[in-house]
């Protein structure tokens, strides 16, 4: 916008310049015609060349700050709307919905740490219930196993009590038995011997006596 207007001032100088050059008249005699191809007059072009080269750049011309102020009020104006009207509130809206988003994760993260910390205290409890429930099948599976080992050392010290009392009879049998036996070799063994050295009848009765008295 600042082109225009400095372009604008810069032509209306050009033309004010044109319009005080001295205007060249070119005396044609009577009865002849104007050379059209005849050459211009040459002060007319260096008089407009000169008035152009004596001409400030406008932006640095002082008559034209007011209307560049203008302009640059006139700018700052629309952009200032431009940005309060377009600008601010797109950047707002998307502030805050991106407000809204890391509210809604954040909302989203709390709901899934409280529903991990549900799982892992149930996983807890779980693995608790579970050890305990583990720890009374062992618990019963030793009392079982301790119990059939009592009933089963019971059971083979009956049997072992049993076969030594029967073996303990055996023995008092197989005794009795051989001490009759002993016995009745001896009486036997005494009536030969007393046979043998004395001679004749021999008293059975009376050796048995004998024999009982020295086995007794």
């Amino acid at each position: 916008m600042f082109v225009s207007s400095a372009n604008a001032a810069s032509t209306t100088d050009i033309i004010v310049a044109q319009s005080e050059a001295p205007a060249h008249t070119e005396t044609v005699a009577p009865g002849t015609t104007p050379d059209a191809h005849a050459p211009a007059d040459p002060t007319a072009g260096t008089h407009s060349e000169t008035g152009h080269a004596k001409a400030v750049f406008p932006p640095f011309d002082s008559n034209h700050f007011a209307s560049q102020l203008l302009w640059l009020a006139i700018t700052f104006a629309l952009f200032y709307v431009f940005l309060s009207r377009v600008v601010l509130p797109r950047i707002g809206g998307i502030i805050e919905t991106r407000r809204d988003r890391i509210a809604t994760d954040l909302d989203q993260a709390a709901r899934m740490k409280q529903e991990s910390d549900e799982a892992l205290a149930a996983y807890t409890q779980e693995l608790a219930d579970a050890k305990n429930k583990a720890g009374a099948i062992a618990q019963e599976a030793r009392d079982q196993a301790k119990a059939k080992a009592d009933a089963e050392q019971a059971e083979i010290s009956a049997a072992l009590e049993k076969k030594l009392s029967d073996a303990e009879a055996s023995i008092a049998t197989i005794k009795n038995k051989a001490m009759q036996e002993v016995g009745s070799i001896a009486e036997d063994t005494a009536a030969e011997i007393v046979k043998k050295l004395f001679g004749g009848a021999v008293d059975k009765p009376a050796i048995s006596a004998a024999v009982k008295a020295v086995r007794g």
